[in-house]
């Protein structure tokens, strides 16, 4: 998520950290490098413009020049922009006291309007919520079956009548159907097009005049740079949504999309999509975006990130387990399980304060796992519990058994000793010089 971007950035802020006096002149040539980075990016002028206008003023502010750390305070005041910028403030999801409470999900086709309706409405029950999912795009095909498989995998109910082609009367027979049923929040998956129509606006405008939404929100991808905040802002003028969801975030390297879209609508981001899985959705927070932006990670959605997968009682086993060094393959099996279950891992090493940007150049292969997974599953239950009896003839039978090669088995058990080696460290306390002494494989790191 925003590698090139964060790369590019932090080269800057140590320029800007070093500086013993800040001044006009010396302060000129950092700005002007971020400004061609934020081009670079794709990020709108205007917003550019502003935004090193803000900073170049609050830098040559007195507080900043009589500091006894300039360049630190500058650096603050960078992200202290970049937060603004941002919006400042998280903002979830609107839940009226109407029963059903109504969000509108907006957007182009191909935006992953139809996957986010989904990971909303799990995301939503997670919360408490009785939520249904309305499938009321009639013209992509397959769009119903999609949405229907999607709310099968999180359970969740999806109202479809594919006879009927008035989107209209789908849309208000769901808001029965969720009186009737007791369900409080009925989610509208509309149609898009490849490209604004009027056709297209005219139906989600009638949807709007009809069912009086809680929330519209519009939906887009991030890779498409300035193309999605132009369509952003035609779809304001038209519907006046209510906030924005950025998807794709994970394969976004640039962030132009996200840096700009807030200035130009006035709405905030809400939500950002960030995998293909339906856990794959995160509530924007624009402080801790703009501290993952300077390469400076986000430790705490890190953190809540690892209490929602890891199971508390098992951690506390596999840790028993580290004191007593009776670590094996069974234990290591449920450990890389339980990261997988945290998302992809580019995006859970971003928010490592330290450590995104220094792989940052690094093809992260999440697919290393699931090999992972088939070399342990290969190995009797006792080779699993006494590693040390993997010998030559062992590897090669594991090897393939799995259909593997014998160095990724090799591979594999390199990284089982380096693991104990450092959670054994953990434990005792020795949290300094834990991610260095991590030396991830180059399986995982594809350079």
């Amino acid at each position: 998520m925003f590698e090139e971007l964060t790369n590019k950035l932090e080269n800057v802020l140590r320029v800007i950290r070093g500086q013993g006096k800040i001044n006009e002149k010396n302060i000129e040539e950092p700005l002007r490098e971020i400004r061609r980075i934020f081009f670079d990016a794709d990020v709108n002028y205007k917003v550019v413009n502003n935004f090193i206008t803000e900073v170049k003023k609050k830098s040559l502010g007195q507080n900043v020049i009589n500091s006894i750390t300039p360049g630190q305070l500058i650096i603050k005041i960078i992200n202290d922009e970049l937060v603004k910028l941002l919006g400042s403030e998280k903002s979830d999801v609107i839940v009226s006291n109407i029963i059903p409470s109504i969000i509108l999900v907006v957007g182009l086709q191909g935006s992953g309007k139809t996957t986010f309706s989904a990971k909303l409405a799990r995301y939503l029950k997670n919360k408490g919520y009785s939520p249904t999912l309305a499938a009321c795009d009639i013209y992509r095909p397959a769009a119903i079956e999609q949405l229907k498989i999607l709310g099968s995998q999180c359970s969740i109910p999806v109202y479809a009548d594919e006879q009927n082609k008035d989107v209209i009367k789908i849309a208000k027979d769901a808001v029965q159907y969720c009186k009737l049923n007791a369900r409080d929040i009925l989610i509208i998956d509309t149609a898009g097009r490849l490209s604004i129509d009027e056709k297209m606006m005219s139906e989600v405008a009638e949807l709007k005049k009809s069912l009086i939404p809680s929330e519209i929100l519009f939906v887009v991808d991030s890779m498409t740079g300035q193309d999605a905040v132009n369509t952003a802002k035609i779809f304001n003028e038209k519907l006046e949504y209510t906030g924005v969801v950025l998807t794709k975030l994970d394969g976004d390297t640039k962030g132009g999309a996200a840096l700009s879209i807030r200035s130009i609508v006035n709405k905030p981001i809400k939500f950002v999509s960030v995998g293909e899985k339906l856990d794959a959705i995160e509530l924007f927070h624009p402080e801790r975006m703009a501290s993952r932006i300077l390469g400076m990670g986000d430790i705490v959605s890190f953190v809540e990130k690892a209490q929602q997968t890891f199971d508390i009682e098992q951690a506390a086993k596999l840790e028993e387990k580290y004191r007593k060094n009776t670590f094996d393959f069974n234990d290591y099996l449920l450990q890389l399980r339980q990261i997988k279950k945290m998302g992809p891992l580019s995006s859970v090493i971003s928010m490592i304060p330290g450590l995104g940007s220094k792989l940052s150049e690094a093809k992260i292969d999440d697919k290393i796992f699931n090999k992972f997974e088939a070399i342990i599953l290969s190995m009797t239950e006792k080779e699993r519990e006494n590693p040390s009896i993997l010998n030559g003839s062992r590897r090669r039978r594991i090897a393939n058994g799995s259909g593997t090669k014998i160095q990724d088995v090799n591979n594999l058990i390199k990284q089982y000793e380096g693991m104990k080696k450092i959670m054994k460290g953990f434990t005792k306390g020795k949290i300094r010089g834990l991610i260095k002494g991590m030396n991830l494989p180059k399986d995982i790191l594809n350079y």
